[in-house]
């Protein structure tokens, strides 16, 4: 590709993909990045292999109320102790991590496709189609988003579903006013001008050119906001609008067993609510190091 007006070369960026394993390759030289990335990792294979390496069924009762360290029937051991039906906590933290790191997943890609779209169009055609996407944008911005989240799900139906529904509905417009500003910044480069002028189409600058050059506060963001959606899944689990059961997420596990807290039996809630907030710092550590290599590159 070269310059229209003085023939001299124009370097073209990445692609979004080669930019995300250059920035884990560099993420040997940030310690805070590595820690991160290892308990994300770690929780990624506990999800994986749940039916290898859960020792028991997350449904099946056996002990009810074993401490930690007791001793199962079977002459293994409740590692994390049972709850009050007598299943035992560790293996339903291990399936509560695969369904909650799906749905956090799931919902978050699906908020950046609608966010990063939205974004894209603002940013490029701009006029009228920025006005009006802009205005409902921060129309919704304007409300608590724990609010949007209870109003939706309390209206349509606890599911994974409309989780996942009310995570783009909530999200996609912060994600959307990110792009857009980006958007509006690269539209006004040498290679966008040359694209232009070679007769690309409009959505071919914008996912092939633009994009691109986005993907450093896009990647960051979506690490943060993985953090946010495993914290709304939990904290909707906890208010009885999170995944159904009879399977085990963990927002559903420390409100099933908190009335159990003050009986002596503290590490019902303690051990799920430890492995949320481990995910959560695990997403926020990665994040602030792919941001440190961002500034270094």
């Amino acid at each position: 590709m070269t310059d229209t007006t003085n023939n001299a070369p124009i370097a073209k960026p990445d692609s979004m993909l080669v930019t995300i394993f250059k920035s884990v390759a560099l993420l040997r030289e940030s310690p805070v990045g590595i820690i991160g990335g290892l308990i994300v990792l770690m929780f990624v294979f506990l999800a994986i292999f749940a039916p290898i390496v859960a020792p028991y069924d997350p449904n099946a009762p056996m002990v009810p109320f074993a401490f930690p360290g007791s001793e199962a029937p079977d002459g293994g051991t409740f590692w994390f102790g049972t709850d009050q039906l007598g299943r035992d906590i560790l293996s339903r933290i291990i399936w509560g991590g695969q369904r909650v790191l799906f749905y956090a997943t799931l919902a978050t890609v699906s908020a950046y496709i609608v966010g990063i779209l939205m974004g894209l169009a603002a940013g490029y055609f701009r006029g009228y189609l920025d006005e009006i996407i802009s205005f409902f944008a921060n129309v919704i911005l304007s409300f608590p988003i724990m609010v949007l989240y209870v109003l939706i799900i309390a209206n349509l139906g606890a599911s994974g579903v409309n989780i996942i529904f009310a995570v783009v509905f909530a999200s996609s417009p912060g994600i959307m006013r990110i792009v857009r500003g980006v958007t509006m910044d690269i539209a006004t480069r040498d290679y966008i001008a040359a694209a232009q002028t070679r007769g690309e189409g409009p959505w071919y600058i914008m996912l092939v050119e633009i994009l691109p050059n986005a993907r450093g506060p896009l990647i960051v963001d979506f690490c943060l906001r993985m953090g946010y959606t495993t914290i709304t899944i939990g904290a909707l689990g906890f208010l009885g609008l999170g995944l159904p059961p009879p399977d085990p997420d963990w927002g559903g596990m420390i409100t099933q067993t908190r009335s159990f807290v003050t009986g002596g039996f503290p590490y019902m809630a303690i051990f799920p609510a430890c492995a949320v907030s481990l995910l959560v710092l695990g997403f926020n550590l990665l994040a602030d190091g792919l941001r440190e290599v961002s500034l270094r590159d």
